[in-house]
């Protein structure tokens, strides 16, 4: 199991015990990953959910919580919105998804009487980091917008560079991939990677972008030599835009069972940054994606 970069945990706990709310808390392994955040005073987290369960499953690993804020509350709607309406009320910084179903989470953050979105685009973003890579790779988005229309990946873009330098000093290298690194109408990921580049281009977004590129154009320089591909972003990309959901979700989810990949993900864009973990996910990428939420909260 990969461990969480040195560089996003430094920076997490530049803001040590940030208020969290944690959505439905009773389930283990969220519990466990809180447990490790509490031991190195990550987060201060506020319990929402059936009070005897989270007790119980808190007990199961011996995780001692009598000190702990615990909203009881019954049902999951009614802790999505209790924990949307602490976000409002700037009583936590970051949520945390926990034993419920991130489409009701979603659901109340996406309500105007919260006003958590503020004219933007939410967007996904994976930081992947593994010992086989010589450098964190952010994969966006594989996990919220499913086939984004090129002003939405417009939108993604410019989120995850805003993310991406909270954690680094340097302007980002962003691949919009495809299935090839010319504009063919055949392949419309193609044209529209073009689009998105001249649009960021024209914006001046403040990040290297080109598209469209394949995969192995954006990650590996020797190939991007081969193919006779030269710019800045061909063979060192930071972030990958992918064309849509299941490609990002596919490339996150490789990365993980075939790379030991620690996968650190995050919905950004809003005035609240939400952990989204897939209940596959281990302990490590758990706290990795707490850590990267107190990072994208921080001002």
């Amino acid at each position: 199991m990969n461990s969480i970069p040195i560089e996003l945990k430094s920076k997490a706990l530049e803001t040590p015990n940030i208020p969290a709310g944690v959505v439905c808390a009773d389930q283990t392994s969220v519990l466990d990953a809180l447990k490790e955040g509490q031991n190195i005073n990550l987060i201060n987290p506020i319990l929402i959910g059936k009070k005897s369960r989270i007790e119980e499953k808190a007990d199961e690993i011996e995780f001692d919580i009598k000190n702990f804020q615990i909203l009881d509350v019954e049902n999951d709607q009614e802790a999505s919105n209790v924990a949307c309406n602490l976000a409002h009320d700037n009583k936590i910084k970051i949520i945390i998804k926990g034993n419920i179903h991130t489409d009701i989470l979603m659901k109340s953050y996406l309500k105007k009487e919260f006003n958590l979105i503020g004219g933007k685009r939410l967007s996904h973003i994976w930081q992947m980091s593994s010992s086989k890579l010589n450098k964190p790779l952010y994969i966006t988005d594989g996990a919220l917008n499913v086939i984004p229309r090129v002003d939405i990946k417009l939108q993604i873009l410019k989120n995850a560079v805003e993310f991406y330098k909270k954690l680094h000093d340097i302007k980002p290298k962003v691949a919009l991939l495809s299935g090839t690194e010319d504009p063919i109408e055949s392949m419309p990921s193609s044209i529209e990677s073009r689009r998105v580049m001249d649009l960021a281009n024209k914006e001046n977004v403040d990040a290297f972008v080109y598209g469209p590129l394949a995969f192995d154009n954006a990650v590996s320089s020797e190939a991007a030599k081969i193919k006779g591909i030269s710019n800045e972003v061909a063979g060192n990309a930071d972030i990958l835009l992918v064309p849509n959901l299941e490609t990002g979700n596919a490339l996150s989810k490789i990365m993980v069972y075939f790379m030991n990949a620690c996968a650190a993900g995050i919905v950004i864009g809003g005035k609240t940054p939400v952990v989204v973990p897939s209940r596959a996910d281990n302990k490590v990428s758990k706290l990795a994606s707490i850590m990267a939420a107190v990072v994208a909260s921080q001002e």
